[in-house]
């Protein structure tokens, strides 16, 4: 893959004329995905695809388009070929990008993993094996992603990275549900087979009858899943130069030293800890980490190539929205969750979030799935599903009482157009009050 991409740029090297920059990002992957529903095989497939987006650059004018390719050299040097000149009728028609802005000096780059994806088949057989008995839907997607960067300025950027993820759901016989994902790059039989034991045992509990719970604010502790929806909502225009630059960010409070979150919580992207690439595809180069949120204090932004040509910042992402997000870790042993709640709520999962005061970072939602009322440190029944409303700067503020030491590594199990390399990596959140509404 790697020496194809290499002969499309160079392809790319010849066609350009004199005066010109191109800018080239590839983006691949080789996938397969198998679908379960009752714990059986219900949809097999795999997808092999290639995309090229090129930006074709004369001073400050520039046109761009994206080209599915074929993975034949001779045939996509053809179609790159009848491109070009269309991008050049259309950059004439074009005013000058004032915020235009590249690499300019060549950083090559190559990151290979050595290790492979597991075999779709092999794995999927396995979970069967350790869900049986249990009434398991799911999707399972594995495979290699590739990306790719080269300018006429001679910069070359591979990257190419097997990943896996198992999403999924168990359900009992009054139709509740428990959702679990399993993820990584190496495939570890014994993770699946604890969480899917955890899941039947919670599943057991699922069965005993609800509770109603009264509007109010209560004890409360959220699993990793529920935390990283939280900042998975705040993370739209929540860490972004251009938002805190025209004051739409819903952190608005935290950038201005209004509010703070709890000393405890340091937020960052850790570019280097994730799966997505450590390049742009205007070829800069990221930072190993970017920290957001240090000790409850805003501290950086992440810096797209536009903004920081507007606002005069040195790049520091590709985009402005998390693609590695990392919340620390705390000194609560996830064993001890219990026994420190006590009584209140342990809530597995939060959806349907969003904001209900974005300027006081006040969000809203539902509660889903496996969520508990515990009493005296022993589960003793789900409770029915819950509306909450409150702000970020409680939750993860003057409520916070600790985060676990153990965080939980979460991809985003997004397959629309292509498989996501979106991840963060979470711990779960003790809280002393958490706002139920109706």
């Amino acid at each position: 893959m790697k020496d194809y991409f290499y002969g499309v740029a160079g392809s790319l090297d010849e066609m350009v004329e004199s005066g010109e920059v191109y800018l080239c990002f590839f983006e691949a992957e080789d996938s397969d995905f198998v679908r379960l529903n009752q714990t059986r095989f219900r949809q097999a497939g795999s997808v092999a695809q290639r995309q090229m987006s090129i930006d074709l650059i004369a001073g400050r004018q520039h046109a761009a388009a994206t080209l599915t390719l074929t993975g034949n050299l001779s045939d996509d040097r053809a179609h790159i070929g009848e491109l070009l000149p269309l991008l050049r009728q259309q950059r004439a028609a074009l005013p000058a990008d004032p915020y235009l802005l590249y690499a300019r000096e060549p950083q090559c780059t190559e990151s290979i993993a050595q290790a492979a994806a597991p075999d779709a088949g092999t794995a999927v057989t396995e979970i069967m094996d350790m869900a049986a008995g249990v009434d398991l839907v799911g999707l399972w997607a594995s495979g290699t992603l590739y990306r790719g960067f080269a300018n006429s300025l001679g910069q070359r950027n591979w990257y190419a990275q097997p990943s896996f993820h198992f999403d999924w759901s168990c359900f009992n016989q009054n139709g509740r549900a428990i959702k679990g994902s399993y993820a990584g790059t190496h495939w570890e039989p014994a993770c699946l087979a604890l969480k899917l034991d955890a899941a039947r045992a919670q599943l057991e509990l699922l069965n005993r009858e609800a509770c109603h719970l009264k509007p109010g604010r209560y004890r409360t502790y959220l699993a990793p899943a529920a935390v990283q929806e939280i900042f998975g909502l705040v993370a739209w225009e929540g860490f972004g130069l251009k938002s805190h630059r025209t004051r739409q960010t819903p952190l608005i409070k935290l950038v201005r030293r209004q509010a703070r979150l709890h000393p405890g919580v340091t937020v960052c992207e850790h570019h280097a800890g994730g799966l997505a690439p450590r390049f742009t595809a205007s070829g800069y180069t990221k930072p190993e980490r970017v920290t957001l949120v240090r000790d409850g204090l805003y501290d950086q932004c992440l810096v797209s190539p536009r903004s920081g040509m507007e606002y005069g910042e040195p790049v520091n992402a590709g985009s402005e929205f998390p693609e590695s997000l990392e919340l620390s870790a705390g000194e609560l042993a996830k064993d001890a969750v219990l026994e420190q709640l006590d009584t209140g709520l342990y809530v597995s999962h939060l959806w349907y979030c969003n904001f209900s005061n974005r300027n006081d970072c006040r969000i809203t939602g539902m509660t889903r799935y496996a969520c508990f009322w515990v009493q005296d440190a022993a589960i003793i029944a789900p409770f029915s599903t819950m509306r909450f409303d409150d702000s970020l700067y409680h939750l993860f503020g003057d409520k916070l009482l600790g985060l676990t030491t153990e965080r939980e590594r979460l991809f985003c199990a997004d397959t629309y157009y292509q498989r996501s390399t979106q991840s963060a990596l979470v711990p779960g959140a003790l809280i002393e009050e958490f706002n139920l509404t109706f």
